[in-house]
Formats: C-alpha cells, sequence, structure tokens
C-alpha cells in the first residue's frame, strides 16, 4: 500500500482531482492547529497564517498516513475551516491499497513518506495562477471559509507567491503538472 501525494497552491484542484480519481483521500487539511495554540504564526495582516507551515502538524500527518499504509484503516481528525479548530475524527479506510493525501502542505511530507517507504507519486498541480486565483476566491466565499476581506487579501498574496509555491514543491520533489496531465498519469500507475 502506498500514497500519491497531491500537492499545490490552494485553489490548484486538488480536492477535485481526488474526488474525479475516486481514491480514498487523506485531507493534510484536517491536520492544521487550532487557533488557539500557542506560538501560531502570524502574517503581515496580523491575523493567523495559515500559509505557514507551522499552522500544521507534518508529524501527526506522516504518523497517520503510515498507520492508513500499514492497516488500511485509520482514525484521522475533522477540521472546521471555518472554525479554525479540529471538530472530531473520522475513519478513514484504503481497501484498494492506494490513497491520496492532498493539501497546501503536501510538500513538507514528501522526504519523510519516501525514507519511509510509502511513497508512491509526488505531484504538484499547476495551472494559470490568475485561473487558481478565481477557483480558490469562488470556493472561499461558497464554502464561508473566512469573511471575505481576509479571502481576497490572502487570495492576492497567494496569486503573486504562486510561481514560488510551485518551484518549493519541485524541489521538495513533486513533479508539477496539470490536473488533466496528473489525472491521466495516476489512472495508469501499476
Amino acid at each position: 500500500m502506498g500514497v500519491v501525494i497531491l500537492a499545490g497552491p490552494s485553489g490548484s484542484g486538488k480536492s477535485h482531482l481526488a474526488e474525479r480519481l475516486g481514491w480514498p483521500v487523506l485531507r493534510l487539511d484536517d491536520f492544521y492547529r487550532d487557533i488557539d495554540e500557542p506560538h501560531m504564526p502570524r502574517s503581515s495582516l496580523g491575523i493567523v497564517d495559515w500559509d505557514d507551515p507551522a499552522s500544521w502538524s507534518s508529524v501527526d500527518a506522516v504518523g497517520t498516513i503510515a498507520e492508513l499504509c500499514a492497516a488500511g484503516t485509520v482514525e484521522v481528525p475533522v477540521y472546521d475551516i471555518a472554525a479554525s479548530r479540529r471538530t472530531g475524527t473520522q475513519t478513514l479506510s484504503a481497501p484498494g491499497g492506494r490513497f491520496i493525501a492532498e493539501g497546501l502542505f503536501a510538500p513538507v511530507i514528501v522526504d519523510a513518506c519516501r525514507e519511509a517507504g510509502i511513497l508512491d507519486a509526488a505531484i504538484c498541480l499547476r495551472r494559470h495562477r490568475v485561473i487558481t486565483f478565481a477557483l480558490r476566491l469562488t470556493r472561499d466565499l461558497r464554502e464561508g471559509r473566512k469573511p471575505p476581506w481576509v479571502l481576497v487579501r490572502r487570495g492576492w498574496r497567494l496569486l503573486k507567491d504562486e510561481p514560488r509555491i510551485v518551484a518549493e514543491a519541485v524541489a521538495h520533489g513533486c513533479e508539477a503538472m496539470t490536473p488533466r496531465e496528473a489525472r491521466a498519469l495516476l489512472r495508469n500507475l501499476p
């Protein structure tokens, strides 16, 4: 059993691709830390910087991936983005032997998964950053993730950071490709 790490800028289509493939999905966004935990990173806007890996638990994520690979089932946290905290747990099973772990901070755990021998592939989704901005803003407004002014300001900053985000994912061992290219590759994995 192995994991496919699916990375990419927020709004690049990670969740959508995972849904289209129909594979079990470990949502790495469920490993965010609660907003009131000490030492949460702050952005230049004076709010918690949810785009900083320090707002997220890589140790918990890798441990959960390893357990799912070994046991085929695992209890995972459920994180409420609007409330900025974990609200419970749920069981995730991967009966077919392969699953996707997707989220903004996925590149951070590629090396650990490779070293543990549980990595099947590492992909970073990329598309034109204006399209990513529009898709992200539409999704975040529809889901009520944060107040609109926060979403627009954050989205503008992410639009400017997107080339760096993709480059960092590639530096961590992800292969950059469009969602269509990724879907074709993953459908043909042995």
